[in-house]
């Protein structure tokens, strides 16, 4: 079995262009929907919407490797680095460091890639690891890097990198492929294509110790970012994390070929369900703004204390629904009370009503449902 770096024609990946363009129209209508709905927000909503992308990118691009992070603690680390309101809290050394990542991947999107950019990378991405010998470094060890699973006496090898002392070379081959195929480089490749193939020739170098995923996967963001000249609005590992099986099934059926028109395909339409997730979270911070402007004067303060709790948990909305326990825990207050409050919020018609009994639930009614 040889993999695709061991391959004559390796890293000349090619594809079948059909159906590119569509995907490539639909992902620049979409781009401009996104920006025209975010000038709608105000300011300080703008702000929370981003710090919410960037917090959501630094959780999923983690969990994507099964770590765990504090959204807390990481929101909090985003928010002190850009200048914004936060509470003090200790922050814990992973999420200090994917909190550095998504900053420095929002802020230098217009700089170049170089050796040192990555480096500078990956001693974020694992921040004061113990067990990795190179941190800031591409790899060194003698013996072979690999994605295995399985037992330790018949492991399964998904994936196996090239040999350490070969990464140099190719990594300057990936930095020179990136400054070619840029948006104003001398070979531009297509918006929806280059982010794709980004991922899977840095993935398939595997050119640090750990770390490989969460760097390809901001290296697909920064490419979104410079074809949009400006931070990409969304969260590329919040959609990659809803259907992780999916992402790793695509991985493994193209690293052995060169032919990648299938992880290409799968990547654009990643890329477009990651904006039509964005502009979801945008209108919905846009409906808070109304349905708050529309109670106005009208809420006591539990009711408004509630119905913040609900706006928090973003489109997806309350899991299972809003019902009278989750109101007394919220508010602290008297089971008499919470149904007097929530039976005025759905006269109010600011909550729907389904269900009876235990089984009773409540949802917010949001006018473009």
């Amino acid at each position: 079995m040889k993999w695709n770096w061991q391959q004559h024609e390796w890293p000349r990946f090619w594809w079948d262009d059909q159906g590119f363009s569509d995907l490539e129209a639909q992902f620049l209508r979409q781009a401009g929907t996104l920006v025209g709905t975010s000038k709608h927000l105000h300011d300080d909503d703008l702000s929370t919407y981003i710090v919410d992308a960037m917090t959501s990118e630094a959780l999923m691009t983690s969990e994507i490797e099964g770590e765990y992070l504090n959204r807390d603690s990481v929101r909090s680390s985003i928010l002190q680095e850009m200048g914004l309101k936060f509470t003090r809290r200790r922050v814990g050394s992973g999420e200090k460091g994917i909190a550095d990542l998504v900053i420095d991947l929002h802020r230098t999107y217009n700089q170049a890639i170089t050796h040192q950019k990555l480096f500078t990378w990956h001693a974020m991405v694992v921040n004061e690891r113990t067990d990795i010998a190179n941190i800031g470094q591409y790899r060194r060890h003698s013996e072979p890097i690999q994605v295995v699973s399985g037992n330790v006496d018949n492991p399964k090898i998904h994936f196996e990198g090239p040999p350490s002392k070969d990464v140099p070379a190719h990594m300057e081959a990936f930095i020179e492929w990136w400054e070619q195929s840029h948006p104003r480089g001398r070979k531009p490749v297509s918006t929806v294509i280059r982010p794709g193939i980004a991922h899977l020739y840095f993935v398939c170098i595997h050119p640090f110790e750990d770390g490989n995923g969460r760097i390809a996967r901001a290296l697909a963001e920064k490419a979104l970012a410079e074809s949009l000249d400006s931070p990409s609005l969304i969260s590329l590992s919040q959609t990659i994390h809803q259907n992780r099986k999916e992402y790793y099934k695509q991985l493994a059926q193209n690293n052995q070929s060169l032919d990648i028109t299938g992880w290409l395909h799968y990547f654009a339409q990643t890329i477009i369900a990651a904006q039509k997730n964005a502009l979801q979270s945008i209108e919905f911070i846009i409906e808070k703004t109304k349905f708050f402007d529309r109670y106005a004067n009208q809420l006591n303060e539990r009711q408004t204390k509630v119905l913040l709790r609900l706006f928090r948990e973003g489109p997806a909305g309350f899991e299972g629904g809003l019902n009278a326990e989750n109101y007394i825990q919220i508010t602290g207050t008297s089971r008499a009370t919470a149904t007097r409050d929530l039976q005025d919020l759905v006269k109010k018609s600011a909550l729907r009503k389904t269900g009876t009994l235990k089984s009773t639930r409540y949802h917010l009614v949001l006018l473009n449902k």
